[in-house]
């Protein structure tokens, strides 16, 4: 789809500032401006068109900042936080951007506020051990950091194709290919440099401040600006990646409804085999693909055999090679950004064939439906949640090997299909909700990078009173609940 299979979500962390004159009669961004000369942009530059231009979404292109502040290094970031907390924080004020892979707007984008574009927070460090890697807060997962393991023949838990970044990726939690064996991204952070709300730099680990530790591992943008990711690196040569493609018979929609519930039966379960199917329709037509990723380079893992068997076969994409080359051939049918995109997200524990076939059938109804909607690509995008070791704060049990997430999204050219299209995602929603309660094996837990902006993901983490007291603890004013507006929120 949009960026369909392959997730989502990469930098979602807004920070922004109203542009509005103080009573000394200097707005926020002409402070910036004298403070950082040279880092901060305005509407009419190519610094800031080209930050802008840089969204996935056209929602997120719309907003018009009203200035984009440029740090390049974890004191500009600092310096900037103290400039905002010295103000008065009661109106939207700022938003931080990483990838700017969010689907909707004002997740990492603010009308007339500040911007922080964090992307020259791209540093690199590999510690003498090898086993942890430092990852600047405005990395992209595909620029640097997987070519600068691979010399090494490592790897970290990271985004799954090009252009995603790992501030957003990684506090949202995090799905990439290490995920049935090692869990989410932030299940691998040994530890973040942080700027909190006071402007102070504070590292956060499971020896120091390990309740923002933790509250970071799928908080998101609620308790700091994350200048530094301290990452567990893993041992990784050459993987096998790509996909099968197939046209959509019911044959061969009973056929996947059988081969993914096999795949995801704990008996069968094997760490190494992370896969991704995806139901598409566009232009009037149907598309079917599994995306496999095996982390050893075999060409035919047996994971995967009942997929392989399935006929009607159109491609095989498949190949063994590097992470970067694996990742790069990811995003090849996923446009680097599109005009319009809603998603929402939900989970559930491995279903019998025929709860796959319901599910499959009423998606089709739905889609086939929305024949004249300009331009669009509908995905049902399903996948294994990661196995998890508890050492976060998204509220699943450790070590469940069979709890998969579905994502229904749509991408489309105009906004005047904006109603039709997100009633019709909504409708899906419902539908595939109500099937899976009936089964008795709905899980009540999203995703979020994946959320649509009316779903409320930390909220179905089941503790969403330790992430406020930690709110509370290290931002006791609310700066980064009230002036930065964006993404979900803990306190509503």
């Amino acid at each position: 789809m949009v960026r369909s299979s392959l997730q989502v979500l990469g930098c979602l962390l807004p920070l922004a500032i109203a542009f509005r004159l103080p009573s000394n009669g200097s707005s926020l961004c002409h402070q910036a401006d004298s403070r950082f000369p040279g880092q901060v942009s305005y509407a009419g530059s190519s610094a800031y068109t080209s930050s802008q231009l840089d969204y996935y979404t056209g929602e997120e292109r719309e907003l018009n900042p009203g200035c984009i502040f440029t740090p390049t290094n974890t004191a500009d970031v600092s310096a900037f936080v103290k400039l905002v907390a010295s103000r008065d924080i009661s109106t939207p004020k700022f938003a931080f951007r990483c990838g700017g892979h969010s689907f909707f707007a004002g997740a990492a984008n603010i009308d007339k506020g500040v911007t922080v574009d964090l992307r020259s927070l791209n540093s690199f460090e590999l510690s003498a051990d090898q086993k942890t890697a430092s990852v600047g807060g405005g990395s992209i997962w595909s620029n640097t950091v997987y070519t600068s393991l691979e010399e090494h023949n490592l790897t970290v838990a990271g985004g799954r194709i090009p252009g995603v970044g790992v501030g957003g990726f990684v506090t949202g939690g995090g799905l990439n290919y290490l995920g049935r064996r090692d869990g989410f991204s932030c299940d691998n952070v040994y530890g973040y440099e942080v700027v909190l709300a006071s402007g102070k730099v504070v590292y956060a680990s499971a020896t120091s401040h390990r309740d923002l530790w933790l509250a970071l591992k799928g908080g998101s943008n609620n308790f700091g600006i994350v200048t530094r990711f301290d990452l567990a690196t893993h041992p990784q040569g050459q993987l096998l990646g790509g996909a099968l493609v197939f046209n959509v018979t019911q044959k061969v929609l009973e056929d996947h409804a059988t081969a993914f519930s096999n795949y995801m039966d704990p008996k069968n379960f094997d760490p190494l085999a992370e896969m991704e199917f995806n139901l598409v329709y566009h232009a009037g037509s149907w598309i079917l693909s599994d995306a496999l990723y095996y982390l050893n380079p075999e060409p035919t893992p047996t994971a995967y055999k009942e997929f392989f068997d399935i006929p009607g076969q159109v491609a095989n994409t498949l190949i063994v090679a590097n992470m970067t080359t694996v990742v790069t051939n990811s995003g090849v049918l996923v446009p680097s950004t599109v005009s319009r995109a809603t998603q929402m997200n939900y989970s559930f524990k491995n279903a019998n064939p025929a709860v796959y076939s319901q599910l499959f059938t009423t998606f089709q109804l739905a889609a086939d439906k929305l024949y004249k909607v300009e331009g669009l690509v509908f995905d049902f995008l399903m996948q294994p949640i990661p196995v998890t070791n508890g050492t976060n704060s998204l509220g699943l049990e450790p070590n469940v090997k069979d709890l998969v997430l579905i994502d229904i999204g749509a991408a489309y050219y105009n906004a005047a299909d904006d109603a039709v299209v997100q009633a019709a995602v909504q409708k899906i929603f419902d539908q595939h909700v109500h099937i899976l309660k009936k089964a008795g094996i709905f899980l009540d837990w999203t995703y979020l990078n994946y959320a649509g902006s009316n779903q409320d993901p930390i909220g179905t983490y089941g503790d969403l009173a330790t992430l406020r007291r930690v709110s509370k603890k290290y931002d006791s004013k609310g700066l980064f609940q009230t002036a930065v507006p964006g993404a979900f929120k803990l306190f509503k």
